[in-house]
């Protein structure tokens, strides 16, 4: 992100231009922003399938200053920490210091953020307690030893073996107890730094830095119980991660870095099948400018005067996309142990063929925890004379 004083202004009065590109390439695919933290040139940025939304809680944003002695944000992490069907997950994005000479103080950051990813008077077990972690970002390790010559000849003729076994962050990997329960795919792509911008072209300035692999994607699974004699085989893991694909894409240029992507398939048995709140499209009608809104919760869903229902259309970009909405306290009609009923304000919806959802957003989870089939809005002209001559909805 660019950390200019301008460019953080614009961000804060408009969307940021991360999250608008990607909510024009992955909403039309059903995706939706469902959560960012920002802290100067960090952004992390959190997208899920329309699907998932009502088993999804945001619990956490963070932002972890490690520069200036923990005061300025040039460098540090950001986390979210979610709920996914029941499990733990966090999400880390950091900036450590560079240059090869500050390999300790790259460590000590690294234990500081993972450190200050505590939730005091929250509900949330320790980090490291977590079912995953996932940990992105310029890390700025290098490799150590070789010289510039034998490293950019390695990398010209593809013997990255030798490089690896000087590579600073797989080094700690190997000696640090805290980092060697992380995991790393294998390095088969060129170090990602430093590139002449707008080329291809490793550092061709005078200070010639010598390329590494700074750019780094780690996780951490939850360590699962041990056999036993008691218990001499386990069952399937109910939580599981496996890589698909970690590459870096040489075609990119803008900036001096080339981007890494890792691609990954979790696996789960959901400890939550059911939403808090189901929406019923089926008992939906109108009436003048109105529409009814039927929705039943669970039993142990705690309501908020503060808990609203949205109107979107179907591929929405994020969750204040909405075309109208209604504070389920105040349009309240009826309620029930087993049915509740609410209108919502359609007066200023063209009638159109879109389709359309509801989703329930709970203040108290500060997260989407129902949301509806698509449906249609019946247009006017669907409305027939019944013999009392009063207009009737058909759906």
């Amino acid at each position: 992100m660019n950390a200019g004083i301008i460019s953080r202004l614009a961000d804060t009065a408009f969307e940021d231009p991360w999250s608008s590109f990607f909510m024009d390439v992955l909403s039309p695919l059903s995706f939706i922003k469902v959560s960012y933290v920002r802290m100067q040139g960090l952004l992390l940025l959190v997208f899920a399938k329309c699907q998932h939304l009502p088993y999804i809680q945001i619990l956490s944003t963070k932002s972890t200053p490690t520069g200036l002695f923990g005061y300025w944000g040039n460098k540090g992490g950001v986390n979210i920490c979610l709920k996914l069907y029941g499990y733990y997950v966090s999400i880390i994005n950091c900036h450590l210091p560079p240059h090869m000479s500050n390999n300790d103080q790259r460590l000590e950051h690294f234990d500081r953020i993972l450190e200050m990813q505590n939730f005091e008077g929250l509900d949330i077990p320790n980090i490291l307690d977590h079912d995953l972690i996932l940990w992105i970002g310029d890390m700025n390790f290098r490799i150590e030893d070789f010289g510039l010559h034998f490293v950019r000849e390695s990398i010209k003729n593809r013997y990255y073996s030798d490089l690896w076994e000087k590579d600073q962050l797989s080094i700690a990997r190997r000696h640090d107890p805290l980092l060697r329960e992380f995991q790393e795919g294998p390095l088969l792509f060129p170090p990602t730094y430093k590139f002449d911008k707008n080329s291809n072209d490793y550092d061709t300035s005078e200070k010639k830095r010598k390329p590494a692999w700074t750019d780094r994607i780690l996780w951490r699974l939850k360590r699962q119980p041990q056999a036993s004699s008691h218990t001499p085989s386990l069952l399937a893991p109910l939580f599981s991660l496996s890589l698909k694909s970690y590459v870096s894409h040489m075609m990119y240029s803008i900036s001096d870095h080339k981007p890494v992507t890792g691609t990954f398939v979790l696996e789960l048995k959901p400890l939550v099948s059911a939403p808090l709140i189901t929406l019923i499209p089926e008992d939906l009608w109108t009436m003048e400018n109105n529409m009814l809104i039927s929705y039943s919760s669970a039993p142990d869903f705690l309501s908020s005067p503060w808990d609203w229902i949205g109107l979107y259309k179907v591929g929405l970009r994020h969750i204040n996309d909405y075309v109208s909405y209604v504070w389920v306290g105040d349009n309240q009609v009826s309620s029930s142990d087993s049915l509740n009923q609410v209108y919502i304000d359609i007066s200023n919806i063209p009638e159109t063929e879109d389709q359309f959802l509801l989703c329930y957003y709970s203040n108290n989870l500060h997260s989407v925890v129902g949301i509806s089939r698509p449906f249609q809005i019946p247009p006017c002209s669907f409305l027939r004379e019944d013999p009392l001559g009063e207009a009737q909805p058909q759906i």
